[in-house]
């Protein structure tokens, strides 16, 4: 099992309750995730940033950023 640090730009969502599980969900893509906040929003482009540490099998410890569509 490996840690990875995690930047994601998640689409804003009609409610906070649907933020929270597009941002479970699309962090689970990735592996468990073990803590994650959201650290800017551009109510402009309407993006969440998100930084998360989530645990993978295998693999070296790394740092990833990946772009959601929502």
């Amino acid at each position: 099992m490996t840690t990875h640090f995690i930047t994601a730009e998640i689409d804003l969502q009609e409610s906070p309750t649907q933020l929270h599980q597009e941002i479970e969900a699309q962090l689970q893509e990735q592996g468990e995730p073990l803590r994650w906040a959201v650290t800017a929003v551009d109510t402009q482009q309407q993006k969440a940033q998100v930084e998360a540490i989530v645990i993978a099998e295998g693999g070296s410890t790394d740092e990833k950023f990946f772009t959601t569509r929502g």
